[in-house]
């Protein structure tokens, strides 16, 4: 008698497994450690995100997601449910530095950075001074003062917005010269005409970068920016925005609860079934025996075939 034949398990971990978009530099190793993600501070909501920190903390890495319902990978001979692609993307450390030097600028004092930029929540804040632009940039985004070997900072908003500014020209002049469609009805970064427009004014260009450099600063900081940049605020943008659509694709930063160290299974549990309603329970408890089915009255009748004599 023939057996049938069990299939081996899978002892593969396919939750440990990502498919990722990245540039070289991001995870290369060497002697000063390997490439590590880390939970950051999000500049602009505050919430819980995910970063990559290159080897030695070189440099800094935001990483996002392209998410599609109904979509898993085939990574060896195991599936990853999760179908999300990851794509890392190097980010200024200012950014994230940024929400802290603010902060202690309440107290209207110079103070060394490594006593700015700390936070019990998220300790890993304190690598962002590792960085390579970090230490070297910081006197874009604040005053400086030097005594003996050690130096002092202090937030300063008017070299922020000096800082931001040159942020939206760069960007303002990338998006013109890739003819990107920025014109009216193309406010949100959400939706991106595939058609250039050219009759898009220096102010769309503008209002439009603004916007992609406000997803990182905070709320406060983005108006005193479009200020500075001496754009009116529009007072209902929705009413210039296209309408909704539904998107396929996103792009979000990758919260933290959803690292590389787990992976969440009740995402996939089935839903429990709906409650029956009292007359749904007492239409079942009734004798359906002898009861033509209501689809027996519009079905065809079948043609009973003469037998011959």
């Amino acid at each position: 008698m023939a057996t049938k034949k069990k299939r081996t398990p899978n002892t593969q971990n396919s939750s440990s497994s990502w498919v990722a978009i990245t540039a070289e530099s991001a995870i290369d190793t060497h002697k000063d450690g390997d490439p590590a993600f880390v939970k950051l501070r999000h500049p602009s909501t505050d919430a819980a995100s995910l970063y990559l920190f290159s080897s030695g903390d070189v440099g800094l890495y935001e990483v996002k997601a392209f998410t599609e319902d109904c979509h898993s990978w085939f990574i060896g001979q195991a599936v990853q449910r999760d179908g999300r692609l990851l794509y890392i993307t190097p980010m200024d450390p200012l950014y994230l530095m940024l929400p802290y030097l603010v902060k202690a600028a309440t107290e209207g004092k110079f103070q060394p950075l490594d006593q700015v930029v700390m936070d019990e929540e998220f300790p890993a804040c304190s690598r962002l001074l590792g960085c390579t632009r970090s230490l070297s940039s910081v006197r874009h985004i604040a005053e400086e003062k030097e005594v003996g070997s050690q130096k002092f900072h202090r937030y300063s908003q008017e070299k922020t917005l000096q800082w931001l500014n040159k942020k939206v020209d760069r960007i303002a002049a990338a998006l013109r010269r890739t003819n990107i469609s920025v014109g009216e009805g193309v406010k949100s970064t959400t939706y991106v005409r595939v058609k250039a427009e050219s009759d898009a004014s220096d102010e769309d260009y503008l209002r439009y970068a603004h916007g992609l450099v406000s997803e990182y600063i905070s709320q406060d900081l983005s108006r005193a920016l479009l200020k500075h940049l001496q754009l009116p605020e529009l007072l209902s943008p929705k009413e210039t925005e296209p309408p909704s659509k539904k998107r396929k694709l996103s792009e979000l930063p990758v919260e933290a609860a959803e690292d590389f160290s787990k992976f969440n299974s009740s995402d996939f549990a089935r839903k429990p079934p709906k409650k029956m309603t009292t007359a749904q329970k007492t239409l079942a408890k009734v004798d359906k025996s002898g009861m033509k089915t209501m689809s027996s009255f519009f079905s065809p009748k079948v043609k009973v075939k003469a037998e011959r004599k």
